[in-house]
């Protein structure tokens, strides 16, 4: 087939022979099968921010570093430049968080390079060698449901501890090769710590992995997987191996209001008691 204008550059360079085919598109990037020598590989070619359906929402990008103040100003501002940074940024997340989590053992295509908004990576392949599909479009008894939602809720797990949220988790980005699920589409991955939204994010995940499985096996649309793995990991306690039940109990245990309201105001008292005795000494100075 005809090379895509944005493939060319990896061509004229030797990381890419020939393109084969364009395996699907998507609402931020359109993916090729290509060939690496040896190798048949994914060239995920990022589509530019107008030509995008899903947009960069604060939600997302919240807590994300940049590589300086003049691209964090700039960024901010809204200027061509800043626009093209942050594009540069949401693009190199998902390579960040391929990289980052291949190495945690997550079940996720190996990454090879990213050159010009071109990410090279694993294609992950069906039992007869074809491109794997993905999870809606795999036919499930009760059973395989039941397996493939432990396996998922184990690969969340292993993210999490890698200190990442998928945020956009679904049967439309997991494929399925003949080990199992196989988790795709890290663009808006979060950051867990630095991230306000991580929390509800990672029970949408989860949300989603349970109603689409319960469909199958409906006894998985009542687990709360989601708000345990959040509590566990928010006391410092989350493991790869930590066991799980499903169930969770909010803490009945009332906010003790008067104490927290006696702290603050101890607190201001001691600030406005040190902002006199500094205006002491300015005076004592003159």
């Amino acid at each position: 087939m005809k090379i895509p204008k944005r493939i060319a550059p990896l061509v004229e360079d030797g990381l890419v022979d020939h393109v084969l085919r364009e395996l699907m598109s998507g609402k931020e990037a359109k993916v090729y099968v290509v060939q690496c020598g040896d190798e048949i590989r994914c060239a995920k070619v990022y589509k530019e921010a107008n030509l995008r359906s899903f947009h960069q929402a604060v939600d997302y990008t919240e807590g994300r570093k940049v590589k300086g103040s003049r691209q964090a100003r700039a960024m901010a501002k809204g200027t061509k430049y800043g626009r093209k940074e942050q594009e540069a940024a949401w693009q190199s997340a998902e390579v960040d968080a391929l990289y980052k989590l291949a190495a945690a053992g997550v079940r996720v295509p190996h990454p090879f390079g990213f050159y010009e908004g071109v990410l090279l990576m694993q294609l992950v392949k069906a039992e007869n060698g074809e491109p794997a599909p993905r999870l809606n479009d795999v036919k499930l008894t009760a059973e395989q449901a039941r397996e493939f939602h432990v396996m998922l809720i184990r690969q969340v797990v292993l993210m999490l501890c890698a200190g990442i949220v998928h945020g956009d988790l679904s049967e439309f980005n997991i494929l399925v090769d003949d080990q199992g699920p196989v988790i795709i589409d890290l663009p808006q991955a979060i950051d867990a710590a630095a991230n306000n939204n991580a929390s509800r994010m990672l029970e949408r995940d989860v949300e989603n992995l349970a109603n689409y499985f319960g469909q199958f096996a409906p006894e998985l649309k009542d687990t709360q997987y989601g708000k345990e793995i959040w509590a566990i990991y928010q006391h410092g306690d989350l493991l790869p191996d930590t066991p799980l039940t499903g169930r969770f109990r909010q803490s009945e245990k009332k906010a003790d209001v008067r104490s927290v309201m006696r702290e603050i105001t101890a607190a201001k008292d001691d600030h406005e008691a040190k902002l006199r005795y500094q205006q002491l000494k300015r005076e004592e100075g003159r």
